[in-house]
């Protein structure tokens, strides 16, 4: 498997847990969703605005040349965020719609990627301003990564509250072979 269909596997995953995450914890009253758990992120609402924080900061550093990608163009209609733990969505519902519009881009731009572009450098600046250059394909990686850390998280908070989440194993989606 190459790393760009890793990858892209990585997007169908993301996508299918962050489907998941939304509607599970769809079950939970506003008042258990923004309730602060000790989180690193405070609450279960919390945690899924910082997980999308990040994809958007990560979004917008992979997209400062969106002619390449026209997938990556939707990121030019969104601002970055200004820390990485406040709350873009108080409500669910808004917040499951915007997570599927995103999970989009992050699937189509996978599906665009190309492998001379995985093993090129990119440069880009964190918060505090220093200035990095890795290779692309190792920060994609962390994209997901970092969601995966956190919706760990997630699952923990809504066990605290008896809610089942369910199956999280990749092995889920991972194509049968002949």
């Amino acid at each position: 498997m190459s790393e760009k269909s890793q990858l892209v596997l990585m997007a169908e995953y993301n996508q299918l847990m962050n489907q998941r995450m939304v509607q599970v914890s769809a079950n939970l009253s506003n008042d258990l969703l923004v309730a602060d758990k000790g989180a690193f992120f405070k609450s279960i609402l919390g945690t899924l605005n910082h997980i999308m924080i990040g994809d958007i900061l990560w979004l917008k550093r992979f997209s400062l040349d969106s002619s390449i990608y026209p997938s990556l163009k939707a990121m030019d209609e969104i601002d970055i965020p200004e820390e990485l733990g406040i709350t873009l969505f108080d409500d669910l519902v808004v917040f499951g719609k915007e997570r599927a519009k995103l999970d989009v881009v992050i699937l189509e731009w996978c599906n665009e990627l190309k492998d001379k572009d995985i093993n090129a450098p990119l440069q880009y600046s964190n918060f505090k301003g220093e200035i990095h250059n890795k290779r692309l394909g190792d920060l994609i990686l962390h994209l997901f990564l970092h969601q995966i850390h956190h919706r760990g998280q997630v699952t923990t908070l809504l066990s605290q509250e008896n809610v089942n989440f369910g199956e999280t194993d990749l092995p889920e989606i991972i194509p049968e072979v002949d």
